[in-house]
């Protein structure tokens, strides 16, 4: 199981402690979604999700108001008995101190954000699936070519980083070389970035470490990339049969995702960076609706039908 420290959200989200006697260092996430507690200010706690970040809005405090302080003192009091892992109050709403002593009690740390709540809950969702999504380490790299993800794989030496270091003089951005982190964000999107470590670095045999961000500039590089073409290269193997139309796309998976997978075999002269770019071309325009593929053999097809009718 995936978790984020609590102070990371409070960092991201630009939170505004209200108990900071309380220590959060220890405290962790474990949940990408968050909960308005209405039913639980009601006197309704069963299926109460309690690991999850507990978010107060205008609706929650109005109710908070009307019930009178008692009874929202008791309510909030066996709130925080299931030590939730805080409670953030929207739009910059007042806490009563009465709160404040609860919280410090139970050791449930309570924060204010002057944004509206669906905004907020909009946000921290977002980011906590990316932050707390299943992920794996390939062997690999990735590059942005025309706004599309470019996983390159193969053998260890076979080129990869030489291919990714003529796409960035070519103005593409490097996304990761010899380690590329993918993270499902969705049942349709993979995104993958660098480990810190090795983050716009590339090994070149022969040469060794170049750092690509001081040697070509900071639109050289990008910290994260959505996946969308796998492009595979193997040595040249005459016995094997390759595909030479495309009218089929051929699928590798990651994490239960497929992503169209292009194997290429190298040979001397063949120039990767401008295959890359063509696949990268090529896979948008499919996306746009456009085959060319499909459309050579339509012209066949008709060609030959004209033929037979003659």
């Amino acid at each position: 199981m995936y978790t984020v420290a609590l102070e990371e959200l409070v960092e991201k989200m630009k939170l505004v402690n209200c108990t900071p006697e309380i220590d959060i260092s220890e405290t962790v996430l474990t949940q990408p979604e968050v909960n308005r507690p209405a039913l639980q200010l009601s006197g309704f706690f069963d299926y109460f999700n309690h690991d999850r970040v507990q978010i107060i809005g205008n609706v929650e405090y109005a109710y908070i108001e009307k019930m009178g302080k008692d009874h929202s003192i008791a309510m909030m009091k066996k709130l925080m008995s299931f030590k939730v892992p805080c409670i953030v109050f929207c739009r910059n709403i007042e806490v009563m101190e009465e709160f404040r002593e609860l919280a410090t009690e139970n050791g449930v740390p309570i924060f204010q954000t002057e944004k509206s709540t669906s905004d907020f809950m909009a946000e921290v969702i977002r980011w906590l699936k990316v932050e707390l999504a299943p992920r794996i380490s390939i062997h690999g790299v990735l590059v942005d070519v025309y706004g599309e993800g470019i996983l390159i794989t193969g053998e260890s030496g076979i080129g990869k980083s030489e291919a990714a270091l003529e796409l960035i003089k070519r103005g593409h951005r490097l996304v990761s070389d010899d380690v590329v982190e993918i993270k499902k964000v969705s049942d349709d999107t993979l995104i993958g970035s660098a480990p810190n470590i090795t983050r716009h670095f590339i090994e070149l045999r022969g040469i060794g470490i170049i750092d690509v961000k001081t040697l070509f500039g900071v639109e050289s590089v990008k910290d994260t990339q959505s996946i969308d073409l796998v492009i595979r290269l193997e040595e040249w193997d005459r016995e094997k049969e390759y595909d030479r139309m495309g009218l089929e796309d051929t699928y590798t998976e990651f994490l239960g995702n497929k992503v169209v997978c292009h194997d290429i075999p190298i040979r001397p002269g063949r120039n990767l960076a401008i295959i890359c770019e063509s696949a990268a071309v090529n896979f948008r325009q499919k996306k746009m609706g456009y085959n060319a593929a499909q459309e050579l053999y339509n012209r066949v097809t008709s060609n030959l039908m004209r033929k037979q009718g003659n």
